[in-house]
């Protein structure tokens, strides 16, 4: 099956945005979008919203810079995902997202690897 080419001007512009972590993919996901570089997570478009991947050591960087966390209502219950908004003027360019994109993209690393395994005590 083919995939039809992206028309959105606003998930274009966020891939160009991107672009410094290499080529992006965006995929429609749960009527927004996914955007992936290398097979990792790194932003999620929702309500015409960039949102970039963060974790909770680099949560409060996010946070110290203005940005909203991605949040959304389910089964009456607020949610929340690992996934922030970029400061606005990060929007203008690549160059200004770029520092914004590396954390976005070590977040996905970290959340790749698999948790340490505690070391069995020896007896």
């Amino acid at each position: 099956m083919a995939t039809q080419p992206i028309t959105d001007p606003f998930v274009l512009h966020a891939c160009e945005l991107l672009s410094c972590l290499g080529p992006c993919k965006a995929v429609r996901m749960f009527g927004g979008w996914g955007i992936s570089v290398d097979g990792m997570n790194v932003a999620i478009i929702a309500w015409d919203t960039l949102f970039l991947k963060t974790n909770a050591e680099t949560e409060p960087r996010w946070l110290a810079a203005g940005a909203q966390p991605f949040r959304y209502e389910a089964k009456g219950k607020t949610m929340s995902l690992h996934y922030h908004t970029p400061p606005e003027d990060a929007l203008e360019s690549p160059a200004l997202m770029a520092p914004w994109a590396r954390l976005a993209l070590d977040a996905a690393v970290a959340a790749r690897k698999p948790a340490k395994k505690p070391k069995a005590s020896k007896s």
